[in-house]
C-alpha cells in the first residue's frame, strides 16, 4: 500500500487556502511544518474602530501526519471577547477537528469558528437589548411611583400625625393644656384674645358714633349702694325697678 505524502498534501492545502482567502493567509513558518494564521470576525465588525463585533486571529500548525492527526490551534489578538470566549472557541474547534480527521480541514475549521463568533455576537446583542428594555422598564416604574404616592395604613397615618404635630409644637401645647386640667376663665380668654379689647369700640365706630359722644348718666348709679341683691333670686323673676 502506497504511503501518504503528508508534506505534499499540506503544501497543496496552503496554496488552496491562500487562493480562497485572497491574501489574508499569513505564513509564519514552513519548517519543520507549516505554521500560518487567518483572521476571522463577525459580519458587523468594524476593523478601524474595533467596535460592533468580535475578531481574532486563528493560528494553525500542521503536525507530521496531518490531516490524519489534528493540527495545533491557537487564538491570537482577540477583540471584544468575553472572559471565557477563547477557551470555548478552542473547544468548539477541537470538536470540529474530530469530525474531519483524515481529510484537509482548515477551511472547515475556519468556517465553523467564524459561525461560532457570529452566534456569540448575536448573544451579546440580545443581552444588550434585554438590558436596555430592563432599564426602560425600571425607569417607567420609577416614574409611575411618583404618581402612586404612599399607601396609608392606620400605623403609617398615626406615625405621620405624631411627627407633624411635633413639628408644629401642637403636641407640647396639648400636653400643657391637659396638665392644667381646667377651662380658661372669661378673663383669661379676654386677656389671651386681644381682639376682644377693641370689639366695643369697633361696634360704636361702625354705628357712626365717636367715643367722645358717649354720655353716661351718673344719677343712675347714685343709689346703687342702697340696692339689696338677693343672690337666691332667680334671673327670670327679677324685674328692674320693682322691689
Amino acid at each position: 500500500m502506497e504511503s501518504r505524502n503528508y508534506k505534499e498534501d499540506q503544501a497543496n492545502e496552503i496554496e488552496a487556502l491562500d487562493s480562497i482567502y485572497c491574501g489574508e493567509l499569513e505564513v509564519l513558518a514552513t519548517e519543520p511544518y507549516h505554521r500560518f494564521k487567518l483572521p476571522i470576525s463577525t459580519e458587523e465588525y468594524n476593523a478601524e474602530t474595533q467596535e460592533n463585533g468580535l475578531q481574532c486571529q486563528l493560528i494553525f500548525t500542521y503536525t507530521e501526519k496531518y490531516p490524519d492527526t489534528a493540527p495545533l490551534v491557537e487564538i491570537e489578538d482577540p477583540v471584544n471577547f468575553q472572559e471565557d470566549y477563547e477557551g470555548r472557541l478552542i473547544g468548539h474547534i477541537e470538536e470540529t477537528v474530530a469530525e474531519h480527521l483524515g481529510m484537509e480541514m482548515i477551511f472547515s475549521l475556519v468556517s465553523s469558528a467564524q459561525e461560532w463568533l457570529n452566534q456569540r455576537w448575536d448573544d451579546v446583542k440580545r443581552e444588550e437589548e434585554l438590558s436596555r428594555e430592563r432599564r426602560l422598564r425600571e425607569e417607567e416604574e420609577r416614574e409611575q411611583k411618583k404618581f402612586e404616592g404612599t399607601r396609608v395604613s392606620v400605623e403609617t397615618f398615626m406615625a405621620w400625625k405624631t411627627a407633624f404635630e411635633d413639628e408644629l409644637g401642637i403636641t407640647q401645647r396639648r400636653l400643657k393644656d391637659l396638665a392644667e386640667n381646667r377651662k380658661l376663665t372669661g378673663r383669661e380668654l379676654f386677656l389671651r384674645d386681644t381682639t376682644l379689647n377693641e370689639s366695643d369700640i369697633k361696634f360704636l365706630l361702625e354705628a357712626g358714633d365717636s367715643i367722645e359722644s358717649v354720655k353716661i348718666d351718673e344719677s343712675l348709679f347714685q343709689n346703687i349702694d342702697d340696692l339689696e341683691l338677693d343672690s337666691d333670686t332667680d334671673d327670670e323673676d327679677y324685674v328692674p325697678g320693682k322691689e
